[in-house]
């Protein structure tokens, strides 16, 4: 959900834009919890938390829970048993879990945002992409996706001065594109501060829903990977990732499959074998 209060995000500070954060992605979490329970797991003290509630225009902690119970969508405590730390490891669980990542990103999908995204892709005159840490697989399976679609893509350095030798060459009409989920690491922050002076555009997916403003991209699509202190998942981003490709391919029409096409031929012509092989795999009757 995106929790609608009497201030904006603007006025919040670091620690108040935590709290709002939690509550927009783990609404379900959040009604169940006490003010201390709250607290803990967001390394806050009740006192924090209280404040909170007051500056947004709340009497107390219960007043705030009022609150969120009339703007949430839906019975809050959906699929909330998934969230259980205290169980055994089970694969069943975790696939649930990975089911609700998933509903909890395509409730807060920015359609908008989203559409602007891949019109940005399919436009722009270079793809630069950047993905660090774990996110480094993300981006090279983004570019793997683009390129096969005909669409220019490089991978950017992760990190030190081989990333600002490759983002040299962004300028305008080009797109960045960078993954920023927990927070905006340091290589992050030169990508958005460069675009000013080099006139590129950005392009973030995240798993935050209040982001500071200097810490904004053009454009933000949200997935939401799990609480703050437990294993953070990637489901809901493949997922988000492979659902801006096949919407770049409907948008790009013969453009896109055309490349597909010349892609096959070049196989054809060059591997022969490797098709060969494939065809010959089947199961013995």
């Amino acid at each position: 959900m995106e929790l609608c209060l009497a201030v904006s995000p603007g006025e919040l500070t670091r620690a108040e834009r935590k709290i709002l954060d939690y509550i927009n992605t783990n609404t379900d979490t959040f009604l169940f919890s006490s003010i201390g329970q709250l607290a803990q797991r967001l390394g806050l003290s009740d006192a924090t938390v209280s404040r909170f509630a007051r500056h947004v225009g709340c009497a107390d902690f219960k007043s705030l829970k009022s609150l969120v119970v009339e703007q949430a969508v839906g019975p809050a405590a959906k699929m909330a048993g998934t969230l259980s730390q205290d169980l055994a490891f089970s694969p069943i669980t975790w696939m649930e879990r990975q089911q609700l990542y998933l509903q909890k990103t395509a409730q807060q999908l920015d359609l908008e945002a989203f559409d602007r995204g891949v019109g940005a892709l399919v436009s722009a005159r270079q793809i630069f992409l950047h993905g660090k840490n774990a996110s480094a697989p993300l981006a090279a399976m983004l570019a793997f996706r683009l390129r096969r679609l005909g669409l220019p893509v490089s991978l950017l350095p992760s990190s030190g001065s081989e990333l600002l030798e490759g983002l040299l060459q962004a300028g305008t009409g080009d797109l960045v594109v960078m993954f920023s989920f927990s927070k905006l690491s340091r290589e992050g922050r030169v990508i958005l501060e460069h675009r000013r002076a080099a006139g590129y555009q950005t392009l973030a997916f995240v798993s935050r829903t209040c982001i500071p403003p200097e810490e904004q991209a053009d454009i933000s699509l949200f997935a939401y990977r799990g609480e703050e202190m437990e294993y953070h998942s990637m489901s809901a981003p493949t997922a988000l990732l492979d659902a801006l490709v096949l919407a770049a391919a409907s948008r790009l029409g013969p453009r896109g499959t055309d490349a597909l096409e010349r892609l096959h031929q070049l196989k054809t012509t060059y591997f022969p074998l490797d098709r060969a092989e494939q065809g010959s795999c089947r199961p013995e009757n």
